[in-house]
C-alpha cells in the first residue's frame, strides 16, 4: 500500500510539472490521500478491524469497491495506466492536458480503446475517493457527537 501511495504521489508530481493547469494533478494526489486516511482513522475509531470493512456502509458503489477485488484492481491500475500514458505523451512543445488528450484520441485504435478504458476506470475512482472521504468523515463526526455526550 506505501508503495503504490508513493508511486502514486510521484507519477502525480511528475504529471504536474508536465502540464498546465498543474494544480488539478496535486489536488487528485491530495483527494487519494487524503480519501484513505479518513477512511483508516474512521475504521480505528470505529473499532474495525480492516478499512476495507465497509458492509454497514450505504453506498453501493464503495461496497463493490471493496467487496468485489476486480472491480477494485480495474479502477487502481486504470488510474496508474492513464498516468503513465500521459507521462509517455508529455510533451516539450505543449504543456496543455486537453491538447494531449485530443492528440492522444487520434492515435491508433487500441491506443484509443486503452486511454478510454483507463480514463473510465480513473473516472470511477475519484468518485469513490469523494464517497469515500463523505462517509468516512461522517463516521468520525458521529464518533465525536457520541463521545461528547
Amino acid at each position: 500500500m506505501v508503495t503504490d501511495r508513493v508511486s502514486t504521489a510521484c507519477l502525480l508530481a511528475l504529471l504536474s510539472q508536465f502540464y498546465r493547469p498543474g494544480l488539478v494533478f496535486i489536488l487528485l494526489l491530495g483527494l487519494d490521500i487524503t480519501s484513505h486516511w479518513f477512511q483508516m482513522y474512521s475504521s480505528f475509531l470505529s473499532g474495525k478491524t480492516s478499512h476495507k470493512d465497509v458492509k454497514h456502509t450505504g453506498n453501493g458503489l464503495l461496497k463493490l469497491y471493496y467487496g468485489y477485488r476486480p472491480f477494485m484492481a480495474f479502477c487502481c491500475v486504470a488510474s496508474e495506466v492513464l498516468y503513465i500514458i500521459l507521462f509517455l505523451y508529455a510533451d516539450a512543445k505543449s504543456t496543455s492536458l486537453l491538447n494531449t488528450c485530443r492528440g492522444i484520441l487520434k492515435e491508433s485504435p487500441l491506443v484509443v480503446f486503452m486511454f478510454i478504458s483507463t480514463l473510465i476506470g480513473w473516472a470511477l475512482k475519484q468518485v469513490i475517493n469523494v464517497i469515500q472521504m463523505k462517509t468516512a468523515a461522517d463516521a468520525c463526526v458521529a464518533y465525536d457527537s457520541k463521545r461528547g455526550k
